[in-house]
């Protein structure tokens, strides 16, 4: 099997593989991350009573607009360490929508969304009830996006460089920099930088520019279809993408062997 390690390393195992390449957390971070929970709770907190009544009126007016479709989306996603949960959102799809496939593995997401969920959804205010998933402790303000759980590539590849240390946020740094322009690889690359980074400045500033990102309406694609990335993506970071997606390559091809030694812990 082609481990990718030094010709002196023997790995026992795919996990001792994967832990082999982990970065792991300064003593800072992890002390940092402490307080970032405590923040979250109470900011989450603040935030739903502020938002109560905007909250309210969002899950009436779709009662009226889809009297038989639930207003609260829940779907099982995978949060720190594995650890599957259920995030909440506001429906924008209808109940014909596949159930266990990502919105980008769509070829006419279109015809699944809403009116009042292209809304929704153009403004971020579909992911508003994951400030109960903060409260909780299943998310944080700020993070890589929790995913699916079929999503297993991708999976393997956080487990690979730690990213799974780190709870999925309602907004993170591959979100500022594409968002739905991003491919997989690109999404990694960018959750990865984060780890790295991550403290209260960076917070911040994924923070300030996800409020951008909004108000702008910039990086939103529906769906699977051949739009090319936009001058933000990580495909355009040069030197460091290029040997980071050749790395991913040797990655993928040890994934690819080894699919069913990898499971994503269930709840």
């Amino acid at each position: 099997m082609p481990w990718i390690v030094e010709p002196t390393q023997t790995p026992e195992s795919l996990e001792e593989f994967i832990y082999a390449h982990r970065i792991p957390l300064s003593t800072s971070q992890q002390a940092y991350l402490r307080f970032k929970r405590l923040t979250d709770v109470v900011l989450s907190a603040l935030a739903l009573l502020i938002l109560l009544i905007p909250l309210i009126a969002i899950i009436f007016v779709q009662k009226i607009s889809s009297p038989h479709e639930p207003a609260i989306f829940r779907q099982k996603r995978v949060g720190r360490c594995g650890k599957v949960f259920t995030m909440y959102k506001f429906r924008t799809m209808k109940t014909t929508a596949p159930k266990y496939a990502a919105t980008k593995e769509f070829e006419d997401a279109e015809q699944y969304i809403s009116r009042l969920g292209h809304i929704l959804r153009s403004t971020s205010v579909d992911e508003l009830p994951q400030l109960f998933n903060v409260l909780k402790g299943d998310m944080s303000l700020i993070g890589p996006r929790p995913l699916i759980p079929q999503e297993d590539e991708v999976h393997y590849l956080r487990a690979y460089y730690g990213i799974d240390q780190l709870r999925p946020g309602i907004t993170g740094w591959a979100q500022v920099n594409g968002r739905d322009l991003l491919d997989d690889y690109d999404k990694v690359f960018y959750d990865r930088e984060y780890l790295k980074r991550v403290s209260a400045g960076f917070d911040m500033k994924v923070f300030w520019w996800s409020v951008l990102k909004v108000l702008v309406r910039r990086d939103i694609r529906e769906g699977h279809t051949n739009t090319p990335p936009n001058d933000k993506s990580a495909k355009e970071n040069g030197k460091e993408i290029a040997s980071f997606q050749t790395e991913m390559s040797h990655v993928r091809t040890i994934h690819e062997q080894d699919a069913d030694e990898y499971e994503v812990k269930q709840a």
